[in-house]
């Protein structure tokens, strides 16, 4: 069987075993009831799904004819290595600075990775971003994550 869009092939096989990876790992979870979920019944359902996505991607990938094969281009390994980093940095930070600093730190250095860089954009990033997760993670779902530097709070 000829592969007819290299880009839909790579990607599809990704799906399918980042997909197949998390319904595997939510395996360990207790699954819970439809009504009760447990902590194991999201990752499991969205692997799923996932993994089905990337099933219909690769079939498309193998069945359906491209111009040129859509090869695959080079790697852009500034905005993958920006990003981890980015998220290496808000991982360390957030417990130390809360996440009212770490946060837009985090959408700053992520902003960076990209080719075109706007300030207004970033800082409607932060904001929105920022009072969205507080409403959402803090206020509404009540996890504890700090939400200022310790040296304040304590």
């Amino acid at each position: 069987m000829k592969i007819k869009s290299q880009k839909d092939f790579w990607s599809g096989l990704m799906f399918v075993a980042v997909g197949v990876g998390f319904a595997w790992g939510a395996t360990n979870y207790s699954f819970g009831a439809a009504a009760r979920p447990g902590p194991g019944y999201f990752p499991f359902g969205l692997g799923v799904l996932l993994a089905i996505l990337g099933a219909f991607i690769l079939f498309e990938a193998l069945t359906i004819e491209t111009d040129d094969g859509e090869p695959i281009g080079a790697w852009a390994w500034k905005p993958l290595i920006t990003i981890v980093v980015a998220v290496v940095v808000f991982g360390l930070l957030l417990p130390r600075l809360g996440m009212a600093i770490s946060l837009p730190i985090l959408i700053i250095m992520t902003s960076l990775a990209g080719d075109e860089f706007h300030w207004k954009d970033a800082v409607i990033s932060v904001l929105v971003l920022t009072i969205g997760s507080y409403l959402i993670f803090i206020l509404g779902l009540k996890l504890v994550i700090p939400l200022w530097p310790t040296f304040l709070t304590t």
